[in-house]
């Protein structure tokens, strides 16, 4: 793959990638798009659509958890360029939240609901909502979302460029917290004034991944930078922060 194709190619993964976390913004939160996660009905047997949305959640969860693992990188940069390796995984991630969009089986049955008389709490949640996929988001510059994403790759094979050693770095929340993009989607998909029983399985399986993920990833980090990872991970939160923080 020339270097012109490699990039173009990056570049067509993040576009696809941004659609697809806007389109998962709408679809937690049952903004006006074709398919959210409680609707439309189908006539479909509910034991058949649980069976449906929670092999899509493990598919999701497979394919995040398997392409992320450095063994898989090791062998999967046999097969595609390095410097494309990244946009690769985020192709797959992303086709994987389509796969989950256009199949998922809406449930109904309301676990909560808040109504009219209490308009303060429906803000306060959305108020969660929206700020937990705004943390997401800002948590992906904070840590390099360009790299994170596969363009800055890309742009350094493009230039001829070697890429920077990785370095273990505490910016804003992470000063805080040692998963903020995995804080940001728990409030994000747990945030909502209507909360169905399909919401409510979304929210758990893909709450059950990221918990499961966070210990492969604090393995693998603890692999990459050795003992500064293992003392920066004693001084801060998980996902809750610590306001009486242990010097680092």
């Amino acid at each position: 793959m020339s270097r012109a194709l490699n990039l173009l190619f990056s570049v067509v993964c993040y576009a696809i990638f941004f659609a697809t976390f806007l389109y998962l913004i709408a679809f937690v939160g049952n903004l006006p798009v074709p398919k959210t996660v409680d609707g439309p009905m189908t006539t479909m047997p509910r034991e058949m659509k649980i069976a449906i949305d929670v092999a899509l959640i493990a598919l999701f969860g497979l394919q995040h958890s398997v392409m992320a693992r450095p063994a898989f990188k090791k062998a999967w940069t046999r097969v595609v360029p390095p410097t494309a390796e990244r946009s690769v995984y985020v192709l797959f991630a992303s086709a994987a939240l389509i796969v989950l969009f256009y199949f998922w089986q809406p449930l109904g049955r309301t676990i909560w609901d808040v109504g009219p008389g209490m308009a303060w709490l429906s803000t306060i949640l959305w108020a969660i909502f929206w700020g937990g996929f705004g943390i997401v988001l800002i948590s992906t510059f904070l840590i390099n979302h360009f790299e994170l994403f596969g363009l800055q790759q890309a742009w350094h094979n493009m230039m001829g460029m070697q890429a920077d050693r990785p370095e273990l770095r505490q910016p804003l929340f992470y000063r805080w917290v040692a998963h903020p993009l995995y804080a940001g989607f728990f409030l994000g998909f747990w945030a909502t004034p209507h909360m169905t029983s399909g919401h409510l399985l979304l929210a758990a399986g893909v709450s059950i991944y990221m918990l499961i993920a966070i210990r492969y990833e604090e393995r693998d980090l603890t692999d990459l930078f050795g003992s500064d990872y293992t003392r920066y991970r004693s001084s801060v939160g998980g996902l809750v922060p610590r306001f009486r923080r242990r010097s680092a």
